[in-house]
């Protein structure tokens, strides 16, 4: 059996997401039979390096072996349990150290399976909170460009037209405020020093005119994943949560992304000054194996909720899977592995390895915009030359056995950890070589 028996299956019976399907008429398909470290390998003996981590979610390459202990340790003791009125040692030891490696307030943990749905947590505790204070807020603001995923109160606070326009009609009345966005010929570091005076007085603008009645500025910080790799500085972020104390707006961190070491520090939180009320984890929280996510606060809005059951103040939430006990395991050899491993400090050393090699992409005129946060690299190819430029590199990068996948004309790296100088190496001459061809 191949990859042309296994795609004619998958063909008359998956619908992938975020694809158009008809583009598989034209672009292959590709089913992977296994997958180790680095490398996904089909069913016709092809192997690709994963340049994405597998939609940002693998940190420290495919079947890692700790990891895949823990998960096979824990299936003999426990699968999972409702987490209503019970709980288990592995999400009792995840809250734990989530909380202590968060600091500060944060030690109140509400667990999802997504993470759409720990957005979805996060707005509706927010607003919640506020109505069990006899607050009448009832809108989320949030930034431009931004992307937080694709349920309805989630797109909502998102602004990615690609993803949003279709369902406008169905979502809630949400106020956006610009985000800085470097222009195409400057690069992200030169763009972080100057000033985004325009960017705050539009949010002063705004919180003066509706700021009593906002629940929550959500935000993407440093890094805006889906909106194009839009990269932005601590600075701003600092000054947006001043703005936004000085009315009563709490603040919602979505970390979804950019979590777990990808921004430079494990959380890109400890970057910012001002820290949030709320931070929503998911992607690498279990490095890859399974889903979880989870909303991480504090006892000042988990006391707003604490009282007797007739009040009506419960945060009645939940989701089937809430807290699975494989997904916790999971996680917590993730920790292990930050822990035990170095990895902040070793992916600083590869950051800087990253930013030396691809230095050399700069001498083609038609790519520019070249920016760096931690373990992620992005640039933009600015030719109209090719139409859907993106796709094309796409399919050059599959024959050159990489899995790359850009954002429309935006290309970006950002692998897991395990990788290597000569893996990075050989990604730059792959990428040398596909653009002499554009």
């Amino acid at each position: 059996m191949n990859n042309a028996y296994f795609k004619s299956l998958d063909l008359a019976h998956i619908w992938h997401p975020c694809t158009q399907m008809k583009d598989h008429e034209n672009v292959p398909l590709i089913p992977i039979k296994k997958a180790n470290g680095m490398y996904l390998y089909d069913f016709d003996g092809a192997k690709y390096m994963d340049c994405v981590s597998s939609w940002w979610v693998n940190l420290f390459g495919h079947c890692n072996g700790h990891i895949a202990s823990a998960i096979k340790s824990q299936v003999d003791e426990l699968a999972h349990i409702i987490l209503a009125g019970f709980s288990h040692e592995q999400i009792i030891t995840l809250s734990q150290r989530l909380c202590a490696l968060l600091g500060g307030r944060f030690n109140k943990c509400f667990y999802a399976d997504n993470g759409s749905s720990a957005i979805e947590v996060a707005l509706k505790m927010s607003f919640h909170y506020h109505l069990n204070l006899g607050q009448k807020r009832n809108k989320f603001l949030s930034l431009s460009n931004s992307y937080h995923g694709e349920t309805l109160g989630a797109l909502s606070v998102g602004d990615v037209a690609l993803y949003k326009r279709t369902y406008e009609p169905l979502l809630l009345d949400c106020l956006i405020t610009p985000v800085p966005i470097a222009n195409t010929q400057e690069s992200v570091s030169d763009f972080e020093n100057a000033h985004f005076h325009k960017e705050l007085e539009s949010l002063e603008q705004i919180l003066n005119a509706q700021g009593e009645h906002i629940c929550a500025f959500i935000l993407e910080p440093l890094i805006q994943c889906a909106g194009n790799m839009n990269m932005y500085s601590t600075q701003f972020i600092d000054e947006a949560i001043k703005l936004c104390r000085a009315f009563g707006v709490q603040i919602i961190f979505d970390e979804i992304a950019v979590g777990f070491g990808r921004s430079g520090t494990l959380f890109a939180m400890e970057q910012c000054e001002e820290k949030p009320d709320f931070i929503c984890l998911s992607k690498g929280i279990t490095g890859g194996f399974l889903p979880l996510s989870v909303v991480v606060t504090n006892d000042e809005i988990y006391n707003a909720f604490y009282a007797e059951y007739e009040t009506q103040r419960a945060f009645l939430h939940s989701h089937s899977y809430t807290g699975n006990a494989l997904a916790c395991a999971a996680a917590n050899a993730v920790l292990d592995i930050f822990e035990k491993d170095n990895i902040i400090e070793k992916n600083r050393t590869l950051s800087a390895y990253i930013a030396k090699e691809f230095e050399s992409l700069k001498q083609f005129a038609f790519l520019g915009n070249f920016r760096q946060k931690g373990m992620v690299y992005a640039f933009d190819i600015l030719s109209q030359k090719r139409e859907r430029a993106g796709l094309w590199v796409f399919q050059k990068a599959l024959q050159k056995s990489l899995l790359l996948r850009p954002l429309g004309n935006t290309i970006y790296f950002m692998p897991p950890y395990i990788i290597t100088q000569q893996q990075i190496r050989y990604v730059r001459e792959s990428l040398e070589e596909i653009f002499r061809e554009f």
